[in-house]
């Protein structure tokens, strides 16, 4: 068990157990799980972690499953709140701005709400609640994980002596807002550095092989590229397209801290990765949801990397004090 997953066993225990003695809650606690993607690699232990600490204290859990449907999930968390049913809710959004409304809808009529994982909210430059009454935010800063992204991108080049340093930036879906956010952060890192050139981009769709069709475009449209940046199922699909074209030079930065990521860093194949930890985030959400509806207690933004190495930045030399939370 790592120290995080340590201290937030530790976290679960204490939690409950001043819940236990606190104001009387329902008799049988409901919490709708509204989840973007079941099937997806990095909800699904984000999902089984919060079911987790929900079956340790009787809780009941639905799982809301919007297939990355950002119409289905308003639907959905519209449903939710007209039934009565539950008196706690954890929202994913897909779109951070399109369930706001229904948020504040639910908060006002005594419904408690968490956030995990994606922003609710119009600025994703803040971890913060951003709706007054969210019982806690608990979420990854986007503009964090591209500055973080721009770092890495120049310490690899300078370790590497790579003048220029031609980078290819691989996107999730490029246009998205959450994209954009990260992708701004990361450029105003790197445009500092005048060795430095973006020569092309792409986009992985959080699919290895969807990533490793548009990498083997990149490499053919650009053989003098050196490095390759991207979340952790673009840079699994990079490693695909460059053993395929027998390329061993290129330098490989991630996010995610995926099992395969943290693999990557470990071995050498990978230059670093910027940590997740989806599970991590299911169980602060969930004890934080538990904690509200019997308590009435607000947790506000929990980080939930605060607690990792170099708060969440994955390097060979400390590679191996990090568990992945999901595969990738």
């Amino acid at each position: 068990m790592t120290g995080l997953a340590a201290s937030a066993a530790l976290l679960t225990s204490a939690t409950l157990g001043v819940v236990s003695s606190a104001q009387a809650a329902p008799k049988t606690i409901r919490v709708a799980y509204l989840s973007f993607a079941v099937s997806n690699s990095y909800d699904a232990p984000m999902l089984a972690a919060a079911k987790a600490v929900a079956a340790a204290d009787g809780v009941s859990v639905t799982v809301f499953d919007a297939n990355n449907n950002p119409a289905t999930q308003y639907t959905q968390l519209q449903d939710v709140i007209t039934s009565g049913n539950y008196q706690g809710i954890i929202t994913q959004p897909i779109v951070s701005t399109n369930l706001v409304p229904l948020v504040k809808k639910a908060i006002a009529k005594g419904i408690k709400v968490v956030n995990i994982d994606q922003i609710l909210g119009a600025s994703y430059a803040t971890d913060k609640p951003q709706v007054p009454g969210l019982s806690a935010n608990v979420v990854f800063l986007p503009t964090r994980i591209g500055t973080l992204l721009g770092t890495q991108v120049a310490s690899a080049c300078g370790a590497k002596k790579l003048n220029p340093c031609n980078v290819a930036y691989m996107y999730n879906i490029k246009g998205s807002t959450l994209d954009t956010a990260i992708y701004n952060a990361f450029n105003k890192v790197v445009s500092k550095h005048s060795n430095i050139h973006q020569v092309a981009n792409g986009s992985g769709y959080f699919t290895i092989s969807l990533a490793d069709t548009a990498v083997a475009n990149i490499l053919q449209a650009n053989p003098n590229l050196n490095l390759i940046v991207g979340s952790d199922q673009s840079i699994e699909g990079a490693q695909v397209a460059l053993a395929s074209a027998n390329n061993k030079h290129v330098v490989l930065v991630g996010f995610g801290a995926s099992a395969a990521g943290i693999a990557g860093v470990k071995s050498g194949a990978w230059y670093s990765d910027v940590a997740q930890a989806p599970a991590t985030e299911g169980q602060e959400g969930m004890i934080a949801l538990v904690a509200a509806i019997k308590t009435g207690k607000n947790m506000g933004t929990i980080d939930p990397v605060a607690k990792l190495p170099l708060h969440g930045l994955v390097t060979k030399s400390d590679a191996s004090h990090f568990t992945g939370e999901w595969p990738g």
